[in-house]
């Protein structure tokens, strides 16, 4: 996806930029937000990402511009300081569809930037995409969110949770889940995953109140199952 990142500090806008390249979107960098609004209504962007100030344009004042001449689907993320709650509600009520608070991590950035391009070209994001319930899996840019909060996984935590949720109720053998994830079989090194799999259990809140349980089978491997309550009852069913 091509996004147009406006961004008054070039060593934000930088760093910003390699965030956006990592997770295989093709950035247009501007520190003016007039050419920046010339070039948004000349050229075909799919996603705004901008600072809330500039030296000659506010905020507001760029948001309500794109609004008024693009599509009403064209997502808008604005960032702002954790001082500026004013700044928020003036950017959400001009039309931008989510915002970030400085300082910007890597993993919230992509995540954020992936649900609005999901929701506004859905028909571009099925196969990077899988959702179970509160948890929403992006691997492309190998980031999961809970309800809408980003959850901070290594690569390997990712691809072991994944693996896990796309097989729920079904018993993994050690041997299936090196190969899969590790790609290769590490034969003694045990510790490796059930580390892997402790970070998971506690990041990720697979406990029988979450409605998940991530758990050992004996002398075979480890197995995620999903439990629902059942209306009237106290008790969770697989």
């Amino acid at each position: 996806m091509r996004i147009a990142l406006v961004v008054n500090d070039t060593n934000l806008l930088k760093l910003l930029s390699t965030f956006l390249y990592s997770a295989g979107h093709k950035v247009e960098q501007f520190t003016n937000g007039e050419t920046a609004l010339q070039s948004l209504l000349d050229d075909k962007y799919e996603m705004l990402i901008l600072d809330w100030q500039f030296p000659e344009l506010v905020g507001a004042q760029f948001i309500l511009s794109v609004r008024d001449k693009l599509p009403s689907s064209f997502p808008i993320l604005f960032m702002t300081n954790r001082c500026g709650e004013d700044d928020i509600v003036a950017g959400l009520a001009a039309g931008a569809n989510d915002y970030m608070i400085k300082p910007i991590r890597r993993g919230d950035l992509i995540a954020r930037a992936q649900t609005q391009l999901r929701r506004a070209y859905p028909n571009q994001h099925t196969a990077d995409y899988f959702e179970f319930g509160k948890y929403v899996f992006e691997t492309g840019s190998a980031t999961l969110t809970i309800t809408g909060e980003f959850i901070e996984l290594t690569q390997k935590e990712f691809d072991l949770a994944l693996l896990l949720f796309r097989n729920l109720g079904r018993a993994l053998s050690r041997g299936y889940i090196w190969e899969t994830v590790w790609f290769r079989d590490v034969g003694g090194l045990s510790r490796t995953m059930d580390a892997h799999i402790s970070q998971i259990r506690k990041k990720l809140h697979l406990h029988i109140d979450n409605g998940f349980r991530l758990t050992p089978v004996y002398n075979y491997g480890y197995c995620l199952n999903h439990f629902v309550r059942k209306p009237n009852e106290s008790r969770f069913v697989a």
